[in-house]
């Protein structure tokens, strides 16, 4: 959605009241909606007193989960075990927009940016991966509301329509078939009076319900004889003593494991290396879902091709149509917390729902009337090039993945299959790439950590108002590799 300052400055947006955001928010349900269904499976039980198996998956996300799953794929008779903190999907898994993007570096133009040399090879293995997931739901038979849709960034103000068409000059290049609109092109597609031109990738996105997703992987692992044990929280993990190159030995309130090899898929929670510390940083992002739209609501807004969209701020909204036609509306706010901290009162946070409204209402005036049945909100494992990264420890027994940035939905299967490579100590395509062999540049302690992302979070809104440009600041962030622009 556009930043509301540039809204007014085209003169296309009229003002939002504070009684009709009042008034569309109340009596939204404070959970996700993708949680919120009355079907979700039955919890599993706890793990408790000893056990040993050969791999142990730490996390029940979506990484832990196509990480079991492969590894079971590979070698049915493997033993694998996951071990979940609380609930499969309870978390980012569950809490996210449901957006599963081929891109494996958070898009064109951070990649460009940090992998320039194998960026053509990572567009082919984002595509390849959205492809597996799509085979994989379909020969599980997942019902997740999977949609190939694509996705469709839209600019709000001129400057970003210099950005798309940069944007599709490198996709073609890369050999995407992405469709340049100018307004009248975009606004056929979607009606906005905020749309100034749009970037249509008919291929390189789709759309899907992520806590349905989980829960058919959970399933599919289970069938495929996969142990699981949830409200199981690693507590401690450690070598076994006396033994080098023995096992590693993971404790849980209710028991212990003993694992030749450890797959840590935990994103921005306790984590178990303190390295990754360094790395990570949670950070908090925010959701509404509308009621069901009527057939007239629906039909004053077009959006006959169904994509998902993103807007092209630095503080940017995402959005797209659920299966029973609600609209999903969240981002633009991105929270952080002094120390790293996360607590469940974070999930909630009245100031920036109705943010999110005002905006919602600003981008559709046409829906003036319609009301949100769910807000919400959760923590991603953010670092600090956006994208995913690896590594190992314990002499190459343990391996994770972390800091997806919020675009893990489809990256968590490629995450997966990188771990289980690491993990077997194989030369391969996926342990080659400098994504993978390389690492994002650390996060400075407290307090200059929560001092940084605060002049970060405001010189990208002086951004946004100021046509784009980026002050001493950013520019700074650039030079070093940090690159923040979204």
């Amino acid at each position: 959605m556009t930043h509301p300052h540039g809204a007014r400055a085209q003169g296309q947006s009229r003002k939002v009241h504070s009684a009709q955001v009042h008034s569309a928010l109340t009596g939204a349900r404070p959970m996700s909606y993708w949680l919120d269904q009355p079907d979700a499976p039955a919890p599993l039980e706890p793990l408790a007193g000893r056990s040993a198996a050969e791999l142990v998956v730490v996390g029940g996300g979506f990484t832990g989960l196509w990480t079991a799953l492969q590894a079971k794929e590979a070698e049915p008779g493997r033993d694998v075990l996951l071990l979940e903190g609380r609930r499969v999907a309870w978390a980012g898994s569950g809490r996210n927009g449901g957006f599963c993007a081929a891109s494996l570096t958070h898009g064109l133009s951070n990649g460009q940016d940090r992998f320039p040399g194998e960026l053509a090879t990572l567009e082919r293995l984002g595509r390849q991966n959205l492809d597996d997931i799509e085979k994989a739901v379909a020969r599980y038979g997942i019902d997740c509301d999977l949609a190939r849709t694509g996705e469709l960034s839209v600019a709000t103000q001129r400057w970003q329509v210099e950005g798309l068409t940069q944007t599709a000059a490198l996709a073609r290049q890369l050999g995407s078939d992405v469709r340049l609109l100018d307004r009248d092109a975009v606004r056929a597609e979607v009606r906005s009076p905020t749309y100034l031109g749009g970037l249509w990738d008919p291929a390189g996105c789709a759309t899907l319900d992520p806590a349905r997703l989980a829960w058919g992987l959970r399933h599919a692992c289970l069938d495929a004889g996969v142990r699981i044990h949830e409200d199981s929280p690693v507590r401690t993990l450690a070598a076994e003593p006396g033994r080098a190159g023995g096992g590693l030995t993971l404790r849980t309130p209710g028991g212990h494991v003993t694992a030749s090899r450890v797959a840590l898929a935990t994103g921005a929670f306790s984590p178990l290396l303190r390295r990754l510390r360094y790395y990570l940083i949670p950070v908090y992002d925010y959701v509404l879902m509308t009621e069901p739209l009527s057939a007239a609501q629906l039909a004053s807004i077009g959006w006959s091709n169904r994509q998902g969209i993103g807007d092209s701020a630095n503080q940017f909204h995402y959005y797209r149509l659920t299966s029973d036609n609600r609209i999903l509306w969240g981002g633009y706010d991105a929270i952080y917390r002094y120390g790293s901290k996360i607590t469940a009162a974070q999930d909630q946070r009245p100031a920036t729902f109705s943010k999110l409204a005002g905006h919602f209402f600003q981008t559709f005036p046409q829906l003036d009337g319609v009301r949100f049945s769910h807000q919400w909100g959760g923590v991603i494992d953010t670092c600090s090039r956006f994208c995913a990264f690896f590594g190992t420890a314990h002499q190459g027994r343990l391996a994770y993945a972390a800091g997806y940035t919020g675009l893990g939905v489809g990256a968590s299967r490629f995450g997966a299959r990188v771990l289980l490579d690491l993990l077997g100590g194989q030369q391969t395509e996926l342990t080659e790439l400098e994504l993978v062999r390389t690492k994002p540049i650390p996060f400075p302690p407290e307090p200059l950590r929560s001092a940084g992302v605060q002049l970060t979070r405001w010189s990208l809104a002086q951004a946004d108002r100021n046509s784009g440009r980026r002050n001493a600041w950013l520019r700074a962030l650039d030079r070093v590799g940090l690159g923040f622009d979204s």
